[in-house]
């Protein structure tokens, strides 16, 4: 495993574009899916998309404290209700900004082997999944934004 370079805005326009359905389910990719873990863990973060470490591949994971999902070619299939919160990103350091998405979604994917899953999330699962399947079609947190809030939780965490 390894560690790569996370894409910041900015710097690189492949966070702007589309990435790719996954066709191949070989070594690979399993090698793309424990870089992007590796590197995520590294970074604090609680998820991260291919186009996030240069690689338009239609690939997330995601920990937000229940251990790694890894999601191939996935999909939001239903969702429910609203709710804002507060998101940040690996991609855009130093900024946090209120975004409304769904309070509740259904996934459907492939695991690293091809084989379908399905997932429901609820909270900052739920965020997450828009999150990063958002990165998978181009689109960051801050083209969603209500608000920037970046000084005021720094001014909350003095």
């Amino acid at each position: 495993m390894a560690i790569r370079k996370i894409v910041e805005m900015g710097k690189d326009d492949i966070l702007r574009k589309h990435s790719r359905r996954v066709t191949k389910f070989d070594r690979r990719l399993a090698v793309l899916l424990d870089d992007m873990a590796e590197t995520m863990y590294e970074a604090d973060g609680v998820g991260l998309a291919a186009p996030q470490v240069g690689t338009l591949k239609r690939v997330v994971v995601i920990d937000v404290g229940e251990g790694i999902i890894e999601l191939v070619n996935p999909e939001i299939v239903s969702q429910e209700g609203e709710a804002i919160s507060t998101e940040g990103c690996l991609s855009v350091p130093g900024r946090r900004g209120t975004v409304k998405r769904p309070e509740k979604v259904r996934v459907r994917a492939q695991d690293r082997k091809g084989n379908p899953i399905e997932l429901e999330g609820e909270g900052l699962l739920a965020v997450c999944l828009c999150h990063e399947l958002d990165h998978l079609d181009g689109i960051l947190y801050v083209d969603k934004m209500i608000e920037d809030v970046t000084d005021k939780v720094e001014e909350e965490n003095e």
